[in-house]
């Protein structure tokens, strides 16, 4: 049980030029592990605080110094001397250090970049790869990538409303070839979106950035892009959304606020949603309905929780006791994970098992602002989660997770197993 003799902090940049935090954790054996947190724009309003300075002359305000200080002070006093692979006891110093529900006082950012990079460092020093470290000898389950083709909402400088336009590539014996089936069509899209006059640029997350006649007309070019590439929607390749509908939330209804401007109320909505569903190969649907639209989440839970995987952000924001609200309320039927929403390793697990003993899948997730660290990789080998989502096909932060996937398989060998359709709830 090797000790931490060093904790630092520097600041570093996310994928969209913006400061964020990365820690070295160094151990009494020499190891040491570097870990970079994210950063989300459409963010949940119960999610623990990163921590940003405010200082409008540098970086506009949003530099990292402050949360920088904390972990190279009152994180390093707590933590040197403690046993890097004692998790739990680490995340637990260091939210008691900080006091606050959401862990404002030291900061999100600082206290999950610590987190990580113990892990890692544990894992190091017992010589095997963070899933297996995390997730024990058993974890060997490669995810489907579910691939943002097209982007919109908080993410893109378009017209469209909703936020992510995912494809889904599950008819595939390996990761290897889903996430070939993946970029194969991602390119494809491109190529129509220039037959079309249609810019080709990309938003955060490396979706296509159109302006679009309608939302739904993304829906109908991806659908295109599929069988152009040569698969069958919904037997190869299937589609997930992610409308990010907390953005929308205008006075207890959902305001088109980038197309139209029209207005829908949460019966409007789920109406929308349903005739989406039997349309189109939807296999997942995220943050359908806003956060604090508690009472419409379980009529579209009641509604489409059957047939789909409807999956909380939002609303749940990785928080243990918030997902416990939404099992007893029968709202959603699975959990977005974000390591930075609730801001440490231990806490992430916990809403996992919380969300496996109530058979509620669990999906894992990047956020728009990225680094080039992989521990989502990891986390989602580890526990066996099936699914991901972590960009698109370009923009290397994105690339560096599908890359970890191809060499944690290419390491397990045949004991690797690919996910396949089933990772999506109701899709078994």
């Amino acid at each position: 049980m090797s000790k931490i003799t060093k904790i630092e902090a520097i600041e570093v940049l996310d994928s969209r030029g913006n400061p964020t935090i990365g820690v070295k954790v160094k151990l009494e054996s020499n190891v040491s592990a570097i870990a970079l947190v994210p950063s989300g724009a459409s963010t949940g309003e119960k999610e623990a605080v990163e921590l940003r300075d405010d200082d409008k002359k540098r970086y506009q305000g949003k530099g990292v110094l402050k949360a920088v200080k904390n972990v190279n002070t009152e994180i390093s006093k707590a933590l040197c001397g403690m046993p890097a692979e004692d998790q739990r006891s680490i995340d637990l110093a260091m939210i008691e250090l900080d006091g606050t529900h959401n862990k404002a006082k030291l900061g999100a950012n600082a206290i999950l970049a610590v987190s990580m990079a113990c892990a890692r460092a544990a894992a190091q020093e017992h010589q095997l790869p963070l899933y297996r470290y995390l997730g024990g000898a058993n974890a060997c389950l490669l995810p489907v990538p579910c691939m943002n083709i097209i982007n919109g909402g908080r993410h893109a400088d378009n017209n469209v409303d909703f936020q992510e336009f995912m494809i889904a590539p599950h008819n595939a014996n390996s990761f290897k070839e889903a996430i070939r089936m993946g970029i194969e069509t991602f390119h494809t899209l491109k190529g129509i979106l220039k037959g079309k006059g249609y810019s080709t640029a990309v938003g955060d997350e490396g979706g296509f950035a159109p302006q679009l006649k309608t939302n739904e007309e993304a829906m109908e070019l991806i659908m295109t892009a599929i069988d152009k590439a040569g698969y069958k929607p919904g037997d190869d390749i299937s589609i997930c959304l992610d409308p990010a509908a907390s953005e929308m939330w205008d006075d207890d209804g959902y305001l088109m606020f980038k197309s139209d401007k029209s207005r829908r109320s949460p019966e409007e909505m789920i109406q929308l949603w349903q005739e989406w569903a039997g349309k189109y190969p939807i296999v997942l649907l995220e943050d359908g309905l806003a956060e604090n639209d508690w009472k419409g989440w379980a009529s579209l839970t009641s509604i489409l929780g059957g047939n789909i995987e409807l999956v909380g952000d939002d609303i749940f924001c990785t928080n243990s006791a918030i997902l416990q609200k939404g099992i007893d309320a029968g709202v959603a039927n699975s959990v977005l994970i974000k390591l930075n929403q609730i801001g440490t390793v231990s806490e992430t697990l916990d809403t996992i098992k919380l969300a496996q003993k109530n058979n509620y899948f669990y999906f894992i997730s990047h956020r728009s602002g990225e680094t080039e660290d992989s521990t989502i990789a990891d986390l989602t080998v580890a526990t066996a989660a099936g699914h991901i989502k972590t960009g698109s096909g370009c923009r290397s932060e994105r690339i560096a997770k599908y890359n970890r996937f191809l060499w944690i398989e290419h390491e397990l060998g045949n004991q690797a197993v690919f996910a396949g359709k089933k990772a999506f709830k109701n899709q078994g």
